[in-house]
């Protein structure tokens, strides 16, 4: 009975389709399934077939109906496993299938596809314009480097015909995976050793013998990035019924090696662009956690509740389900997590106040001291320096830095301030309230003073966390191996925190890990967002220097982001439902469309014109599970951690992006305006990096002075 390996291209080619291709392919894969290999090759219903002039004579085709087949590399060496690469229309299929040819990395033993006709093509009229140029791309790299990296002998002979990197992506959608990826990382500068252990180390199998195995199972296995094996007709079910869903947890082999390591020697710290994959290396980190010891207790954590309650989800889907797995992972976010601590060890639950009554305290502090400074910057004094430094006298703040801010405060003007302070937290005793960082002080102080509740924390989207918060996590772990587990991506920084990681007792030197290919997004969405943070610099994880998206990009392709502008908002609406109802109609499920804006004002009007079309839709507020079906509605503070096949951006105006209240003026901090500023780009960008294969961005008046000025 044969087995079937689906590739990635299969999945993005089955994505698109509509209901009733899809349904064909799930028959006629299920079918497949059933039929021995001589009875594949008989059966009149598939009509499984060679391809008539194919360059890889493994090369077949299968009926799913009248106007549409599949693609099938079929074995040639006694095998049984067959591999789906592409769904595509009946007339397409066989030229489509006679330009490719599948072979075996040298370096990565990977199974990889070329457009061997096309690269044939090609490659003669760039030999004789290369002769004439004054540079060439590759050139400072010898053949038997390039060979040592996995570059055969047609691909190097097209490598010495590029100029520069734009030639180089010109050849992407012919050249192998493997190959052009390494290609793309020499030219933007990396080492060949680095190229070797980011690129060709992670993806080659441990026993790898000096020759390729030529095997089709064989390689499959060992291309567990781009290939999928279904064990049995159940999984096969359940994937091509989601196939989205059932991709979310799955492990790629750069991702598999920070993930799976037996052990590292204190915190980890695991950086990259949207879409690489931190959250899944930090789901399977846990998964990796517990099987070490029956009694290992794991806190897996984040920023906020919507985070939290998909980690949960995606972790208990890694898991299947196990309850007994399940039961030693606490997941939460950091505040609750605090809160739970202080309730626990103080006896009584305490009471945080929201941004707006903190800020009105602030307020009454200014005017009955008189004091020359807005409550926005003493907000900023006391949740930057006195509570990021645990700062409870004035003499520690007389001497403390004030690195980031960017108004200098002499000791007589600190001793000015301080007043302010006392005042503040005067009032919040007074109440009997408090606010959340302060709750994850008294947290951190009361952790301090016991033992350790977790062997193993994990945490995600930590570009956002506060020291104070910090310092509840590192309170909440002994130090030691495997004691801290940290993800998260500096650019994607939307709440104002700023932290340095040494400063906090959490040293990650020689532990620290980058992961550099988006699997989420296609390269066309990536590069349009991407130019959303071009202009500025984003200081990295630790605090302790900048990052940078270099080496950063996707090997998915699709249609460029849609960027319009409209009259009124009322034309944008309208616009918007048109666009979600032709997605919807071309197989999109509503659950796999978000749609985001900036305020909930624009967001209900969203809501109320779908629901008025017929088009079901929930809030993501209201934690609608994976089984409720509808568009999903989130402002874009809500939409980190999120994904979809098709995003809509909507008001992405002047005036709104960036929203004049939430950027200090340059009068009052110019540090803090320019930190502001970046918040607000980070926030645009990652609402559009939470789209797969669409994204609109689509704004009335005055576009915003973030959106990247392709038009299309």
């Amino acid at each position: 009975m044969p087995q079937l390996a689906f590739a990635n291209s299969f999945w993005e080619s089955y994505d698109v389709l509509e209901r009733p291709v899809k349904s064909g392919v799930r028959k006629a894969m299920a079918k497949f399934q059933l039929l021995t290999v001589p009875e594949l090759q008989a059966d009149k219903g598939l009509h499984l077939e060679s391809v008539e002039n194919a360059r890889d004579p493994r090369m077949r085709t299968i009926r799913i109906n009248d106007f549409w087949r599949g693609v099938v590399l079929a074995p040639d060496d006694g095998s049984d496993v067959f591999l789906l690469v592409n769904v595509v229309r009946h007339d397409d299929a066989y030229t489509w299938a006679a330009k490719r040819l599948y072979t075996t990395n040298s370096a990565t033993r990977a199974l990889e596809v070329r457009n061997v006709v096309a690269i044939e093509q090609l490659t003669p009229a760039l030999e004789k314009a290369a002769a004439t140029a004054d540079s060439l791309l590759f050139a400072t790299y010898s053949d038997a480097l390039l060979r040592e990296l996995g570059i055969d002998e047609q691909v190097l002979r097209a490598v010495r015909t590029i100029i520069d990197k734009a030639q180089l992506h010109a050849f992407e959608t012919l050249l192998p995976e493997d190959q052009f990826e390494v290609l793309h990382f020499l030219a933007e500068g990396f080492s060949p050793d680095e190229v070797y252990r980011d690129v060709v180390a992670v993806r080659r199998p441990v026993d790898a013998g000096p020759v390729p195995d030529e095997s089709l199972a064989v390689a499959i296995a060992n291309t567990t990035s781009r290939i999928r094996l279904v064990t049995g007709p159940e999984e096969l079910a359940d994937i091509l019924e989601k196939p989205f869903a059932a991709w979310r947890v799955f492990l790629h082999p750069s991702q598999r090696r920070v993930a799976y390591r037996v052990s590292y020697g204190g915190p980890v710290q695991v950086t990259g662009g949207p879409g690489t994959g931190k959250t899944v290396a930090a789901l399977h980190r846990v998964k990796h956690l517990l099987t070490r010891a029956p009694d290992t207790r794991i806190l897996l954590t984040t920023y906020t509740n919507a985070l939290a309650a998909a980690l949960h989800e995606s972790l208990s889907l890694l898991l299947d389900g196990d309850e007994s797995l399940l039961s030693r992972v606490e997941v939460t976010t950091v505040n609750a997590y605090a809160h739970g601590v202080v309730t626990r060890l103080d006896g009584k639950s305490p009471s945080p106040i929201n941004d707006r009554d903190e800020r009105q305290l602030w307020q009454r502090a200014v005017r009955k001291l008189g004091l020359p400074w807005t409550e926005q910057f003493l907000a900023q004094e006391y949740r930057h320096v006195i509570l990021a430094q645990d700062l409870r006298t004035l003499d520690a703040y007389r001497t403390a830095s004030r690195r980031g801010r960017g108004s200098a405060l002499s000791s007589t003007r600190r001793e000015h301030l301080w007043p302010a302070i006392e005042l503040f937290e005067s009032m919040l005793r007074d109440q009997r309230v408090t606010t959340h960082l302060k709750v994850c002080a008294r947290a951190a102080e009361l952790l301090a003073e016991s033992t350790p509740a977790y062997d193993h924390v994990v945490i995600d989207e930590a570009q956002d966390l506060h020291p104070a918060q910090w310092r509840v996590l590192r309170s909440a772990v002994a130090s030691g191996s495997d004691d801290l587990f940290i993800t998260g991506d500096p650019h994607q920084r939307i709440y104002d925190s700023k932290v340095s990681l040494g400063s906090l007792g959490i040293s990650v030197a020689g532990r620290t890990h980058r992961l550099r290919i988006n699997y989420r997004s296609t390269e066309e969405i990536l590069a349009w967002s991407t130019g959303i943070l071009s202009p500025v610099s984003v200081d990295d994880l630790g605090g302790e220097g900048s990052d940078s998206l270099a080496g950063y990009r996707s090997l998915l392709h699709g249609r460029r982001p849609h960027t319009d502008g409209y009259g009124s908002e009322q034309a944008e609406v309208a616009a918007l439902v048109d666009r979600v109802e032709a997605w919807i109609t071309q197989g999109i499920r509503p659950s796999e469309i978000g749609v985001c804006a900036r305020f909930n004002v624009l967001l209900d009007k969203v809501y109320d014109r779908l629901a008025a079309a017929g088009v079901p839709v929930v809030r993501v507020r209201d934690n609608p599970g994976p089984g409720s079906e509808g568009v999903r509605l989130a402002t874009m503070h809500a939409m980190k951690g999120l994904e979809f096949r098709c995003v809509a951006v909507v008001g992405v105006t002047a005036s709104a992006v960036p929203f004049a209240r939430e950027v200090t003026p340059a009068s009052v901090d110019t540090l803090q305006h320019e930190s502001d500023l970046l918040r607000e780009r980070c926030l645009l960008f990652v609402a559009c990096t939470r789209a797969r294969e669409a994204l609109a961005v689509s704004w009335s008046g005055s576009a915003s002075s973030f959106v990247p000025q392709q038009r299309g």
